[in-house]
């Protein structure tokens, strides 16, 4: 079918293929056209995130049935009226923390957490702007998640949730940096400054294992044994499970290092129990954090961001820029995303991916879907 915009021009095909999660099954699903300040885009390649998992185990509060997925690289199919930052044919990276660029902290440096979609927020309801969700199966609204929605042949979502990106960027390895790239990379880059304050020789530990951090010398904690391979491939030479020890893993480094992993540790899991200064998971509710006050006068600070502290339209598309300069990071070749890939695998081997990640029997597990080889189950 095809709709008519005043000045534009929007073509949807009646049906897509989506993964919409009721008991973990695939459907045909209806779109609607896109409205004011919105587009369509094809799905290229996503991956499972941890909280795609949180909304299945309940965790996070998500209404159902729903698409869902965030993480993705896709291409514009059709914009609606107001959109022009991207056009038909732009290969763009969505994510979940929008930049208006306009808001009171768009245009702070210090802050990225964008006031006009937390104004606006819908994310939780499963809704995007309006209200409304743009999908459909049988006559019923399907859910959208985190307003992206990416386990889908194509999706709908706001201009403000996605950047364009340099053509030659593999959409098979940049989606990392819609979600979990970003976060972990910005968390220490940008939250704990670490390029900025640490001093030759620090040492950083990284709870729960995935790449990050920035300092000389890094050191691993995972309960999962089976981590550890990828993790010293990853430039962290050191892992100890906390299993193998029977005092506090505090002391366990303290020793290691002569009481020196002074600088900053980073936890990636959402455990209250390994929290340090950076927060970069987030534990089950209702479960609420407790410190000793005391600790600050020792010089330990606690601070909490979301997406790694990014500027989401701005720093994904410097990101994933084809430059020869070292100030473009992932396609100067500073970073190895290959590191971070798993399996690629069709939607329809979705279920089987979801239970190896709650398993825990991957490293960082992640999963592709290009649209052509995706299979739809009616």
């Amino acid at each position: 079918c095809t709709h008519f915009y005043p000045s534009v021009e929007c073509k949807l095909p009646e049906d897509r293929n989506c993964f919409v999660f009721t008991s973990l099954a695939l459907r045909t699903v209806l779109p609607q056209k896109v409205s004011e300040l919105s587009l369509s885009m094809q799905i290229l390649a996503t991956g499972i995130c941890h909280t795609d998992h949180h909304a299945i185990s309940g965790v996070l509060y998500t209404p159902f049935p729903v698409i869902l997925g965030h993480e993705a690289t896709g291409i514009v199919e059709s914009i609606g009226e107001g959109v022009t930052t991207v056009k038909p044919g732009d290969k763009v990276i969505p994510f979940c923390i929008s930049q208006c660029g306009k808001c009171s902290s768009c245009i702070n440096p210090n802050g990225n957490f964008c006031m006009e979609m937390m104004l606006k927020n819908t994310a939780d309801k499963g809704v995007l702007s309006g209200g409304t969700t743009r999908f459909t199966c049988k006559g019923k609204p399907i859910y959208h998640f985190l307003n992206i929605s990416s386990f889908a042949e194509y999706t709908v979502t706001s201009e403000f949730l996605v950047t364009k990106i340099d053509a030659a960027a593999p959409p098979e390895k940049v989606f990392l940096i819609g979600c979990g790239f970003s976060t972990g990379y910005g968390a220490a880059i940008n939250a704990a400054k670490v390029r900025k304050d640490v001093t030759p020789g620090s040492t950083c530990a990284v709870f729960g294992l995935g790449g990050n951090a920035g300092a000389s010398r890094i050191i691993g904690i995972d309960i999962n044994p089976l981590k550890f391979e990828r993790a010293k491939a990853a430039r962290a030479p050191e892992c100890i499970s906390p299993k193998d020890y029977t005092k506090p893993i505090s002391k366990v480094l303290n020793d290691m290092t002569d009481n020196s992993v002074g600088y900053t540790g980073f936890e990636a899991v959402g455990h209250l129990e390994t929290v340090t200064s950076v927060i970069v998971g987030f534990p089950p509710p209702p479960k609420m954090l407790t410190y000793d006050p005391m600790l600050l006068f020792t010089g330990y600070t606690w601070k909490g961001r979301v997406f790694g502290d990014i500027f989401s339209r701005d720093e994904i598309m410097k990101l994933t820029t084809k430059m020869t300069s070292q100030n473009y990071d992932f396609m100067a070749k500073i970073f190895d995303l290959d590191q971070l890939i798993i399996h690629v695998l069709p939607l329809n081997k979705i279920k089987e991916e979801f239970y190896l990640l709650h398993k825990g029997e991957m490293y960082v597990f992640y999963m592709f879907i290009i649209s052509k080889n995706t299979i739809c189950i009616i």
